[in-house]
């Protein structure tokens, strides 16, 4: 539905979430788990397709049409369909345009929508001959920790802590793809399969398929379809690109110079009013812990160097000071490409909205999603509930 007059950035936000859970693909396809998160958004919003203005779709691994006729699925109302690929950010990208267009006054619904299978992408000698295509992600992440521990003095033991956080999370979800049915050690991490060193197996995100996707409308419309439901406004969209910096050609190819989060960090903040301290939750791009590590600091959580100190005292566990990846993250939710920046937009709006069940933290108000992608590219989006 088209609108008049564009609404204020206080007047957008999420109506509607919805995912199928990940894993590895079984006897369910990609069209039917997209078709299934979709119409849980929808539902979940209290709209229907022919009242969306605008569907943004989102994936990495499928052939180029994939999306819009998926979205076919939905119906044949003549809404204008695009495809958003931005490497590990494109469900944080279609998040950011459905954001864009009700917010720009082209629509007042807009369906952001992704999903995936990061198994059906080509081996490596299939890949362009440069080094983002030579050197396999969990190598880059590797040296980053090994750089971490020379120059920081961490621990593997770190590493193991905040991976087994991310697996006992992700027991408490019912979208996510790791559900240990025990409370996983640091012990069990670090016994697990070496990968490259010092990142083990299960320190490396899981990697399937799924789908997940968020309904973005103006506060009226969410007010007058759900009136009984506190209004989750998007405080905050930021997308920046890499800038020059002397590990520019070392971390570039994979995700980008580390500054890159701090820059945008620093863009979102301000767009959202809010600071480091007024968070209650965040999601990061944690394919490894090391990620994760890096990131307390990076996004103002703690002074540089101070990571290490969260972790030992728990401060990023549920029940503790700031909660990071609620559902486990990349590494115990999963990482199915498309659909991960979306799949954090489904926790965090349930959070805000204190629908997240046994993963609740008591009074959430703000959270924030954070996701990098190849190339290299990173979105930040604060949510926020009025």
């Amino acid at each position: 539905m088209a609108i008049g007059t564009p609404p204020t950035p206080d007047d957008v936000g999420v109506a509607g979430v919805g995912m199928y859970p990940f894993g590895r693909m079984g006897d369910v396809s990609l069209r039917e788990m997209a078709y299934r998160a979709g119409t849980a958004a929808m539902r979940d919003a209290g709209v229907t397709f022919d009242q969306v203005g605008a569907v943004y779709v989102g994936h990495i691994t499928q052939p180029l049409m994939t999306g819009v006729i998926t979205v076919k699925e939905f119906g044949l109302t003549g809404v204008p369909v695009q495809h958003i690929v931005n490497a590990s950010a494109t469900g944080s990208t279609t998040f950011r345009e459905a954001y864009h267009a009700v917010l720009g006054g082209h629509c007042d619904v807009a369906l952001a929508l992704a999903f995936d299978d990061m198994e059906a992408i080509p081996p490596p000698g299939d890949r362009q001959a440069s080094v983002d295509g030579v050197v396999l992600p969990a190598a880059f992440f590797a040296l980053w920790a090994r750089r971490r521990m020379e120059d920081r003095g961490t621990s593997a033991e770190v590493f193991a802590e905040i991976a087994a956080k991310n697996w006992n999370h992700a027991a408490l979800s019912p979208m996510a793809q790791r559900r240990a049915t025990h409370v996983v050690t640091s012990e069990e991490i670090l016994a697990s399969r070496m990968v490259a060193d010092p990142l083990t197996s299960k320190m490396s995100a899981a990697v399937g398929a799924g789908a997940a996707a968020a309904v973005v409308c103006t506060r009226e419309v969410a007010e007058r379809l759900r009136p009984d439901r506190p209004f989750v406004r998007i405080a905050a969209s930021a997308l920046q690109t890499e800038r020059h910096q002397p590990d520019h050609v070392f971390v570039g190819p994979v995700t980008g110079a580390s500054e890159m989060t701090r820059y945008t960090a620093r863009e979102a903040y301000e767009q959202a009013g809010v600071g480091p301290e007024d968070l209650d939750l965040v999601q990061v791009h944690d394919a490894f812990p090391i990620e994760e590590l890096e990131y307390y600091e990076l996004l103002g959580l703690c002074a540089d160097g101070d990571g290490d100190e969260l972790v030992r005292t728990g401060a990023t566990k549920l029940g503790g000071r700031i909660p990071f990846s609620t559902d486990g993250g990349l590494i115990g939710r999963g990482h199915p490409g498309g659909p991960t920046g979306l799949a954090q937009i489904w926790e965090t709006t349930l959070q805000l909205r204190g629908e997240a069940e046994d993963r609740q933290i008591d009074g959430a108000r703000v959270g924030l999603c954070h996701m990098v992608g190849g190339g290299s590219v990173c979105a930040i989006h604060v949510l926020a509930r009025d």
